[in-house]
């Protein structure tokens, strides 16, 4: 399907603002992902630390990772504006709408990346700018431009620029990498596939209607709730390394059997309505599969002050 042609535009009548135009432009920066970005890289400096790592480092470091998301989503749109105005869940986004030039888009993206970097360097050391660089390129260049609309497990290698936040995180306060780190770009490797699948399983229509061959929508319900639960052991049982590996306590330790037990349970019943053929709710796997993350890394932030 050639949707090049097809693309539309659409304006708004109401008046361009001010306050309009900067909201418009925080849109191409995926807020949403940013949220993620603050749970897995906060709490690895404090376990890096050891305890509470200095405020303005926490500051300067969210700060760069920031821009350094912000820089990658804002390229993404760019390349992407052409199938995001055929799809429901990005048709109202500001390069579709109008409410933002593909060139101010490049502008954007391209600032972003050179300040996050140089701010980083600055601010931190130069191995968490180098990992933030590296981050862009591998979901500008590697996912989107390469791996999206070529292979089913584009998510799969593509998530690798999810990852980066963690070492980032570490390095800007150690300065070096270590296992911990390694481990937890490992957990967020494995965790990317059962996240994003369930989604593209809702949007089935709509990656088919513009031919981006996401698994969720080329496979059937049944191998893809397989694949799911394949990934989401892995995950768990990644999580269970970093309590040897970095002397993790009990809060941690707790945590990650609980909410990793429930991920599983997710995973598992949306594979077993699939073969039974019912409606699989595979948004419910989505959200549990960012609830699980999110009070994963609490735990992680948590187990480091603790005396126990």
């Amino acid at each position: 399907m050639d949707i090049s042609s097809t693309a539309h535009v659409t304006t708004s009548a109401a008046p361009r603002t001010f306050g309009r135009t900067v909201r418009a432009y925080v849109a191409l920066t995926k807020p949403r992902v940013l949220e993620l970005l603050l749970v897995t890289t906060v709490p690895v400096m404090i376990l890096a630390e050891g305890g509470l790592p200095n405020l303005w480092l926490v500051v300067a470091t969210v700060i760069g990772g920031s821009m350094s998301a912000g820089s990658a989503a804002a390229f993404n749109m760019y390349l992407d504006r052409d199938i995001d105005a055929h799809m429901q869940r990005t048709e109202n986004r500001p390069l579709v709408t109008g409410e933002v030039s593909p060139r101010g888009a490049l502008i954007f993206a391209w600032t972003l990346a050179v300040l996050s970097t140089v701010w980083l360097w600055l601010t931190t050391n130069w191995l968490a700018a180098a990992l933030s660089a590296a981050a862009i390129f591998f979901y500008v260049v590697i996912y989107t431009m390469i791996l999206k609309r070529r292979t089913e497990q584009n998510i799969v290698w593509g998530g690798i620029a999810g990852c980066f936040p963690v070492v980032i995180g570490w390095t800007a306060v150690t300065g070096s990498l270590a296992w911990p780190p390694v481990i937890l770009f490992a957990l967020v490797f494995l965790w990317t596939p059962p996240h994003y699948w369930p989604l593209s399983m809702k949007y089935k229509a709509q990656y088919d209607e513009v031919d981006v061959p996401m698994l969720g929508a080329t496979r059937s319900g049944s191998q893809v709730g397989l694949q799911v639960i394949l990934y989401a052991w892995a995950t768990v049982a990644c999580s269970l390394l970093l309590i040897p590996v970095a002397d993790m306590g009990l809060v941690y330790t707790v945590s990650a059997l609980v909410f990793g037990g429930w991920f599983i349970y997710e995973s598992h019943r949306l594979y077993n309505r699939a073969v039974r053929g019912t409606e699989p709710r595979p948004m419910r796997v989505f959200h549990a599969s960012i609830t699980y993350l999110t009070l994963l890394f609490v735990a992680i932030a948590i187990d480091p002050l603790l005396p126990f």
